[in-house]
């Protein structure tokens, strides 16, 4: 199961909750840590498959 940042174990549910993810994930990236990629990329993901979603179900 997917899980977010601030959510272990939670499947975000649309474009805004992604989005809100990212941000947070962003916000709270140490840039002395490094950055992580991998749950990045996750959370672009989520938040593509959302927001064309609509798209999908138009065509």
């Amino acid at each position: 199961m997917s899980s977010s940042a601030d959510h272990p174990g939670s499947v975000l549910p649309d474009a805004e909750a992604a989005n809100a993810a990212i941000r947070d994930l962003v916000d709270s990236t140490d840039p002395d840590d490094g950055w992580p990629a991998e749950e990045y990329e996750r959370l672009l993901a989520l938040w593509a498959a959302a927001t064309t979603a609509d798209l999908d179900a138009a065509a």
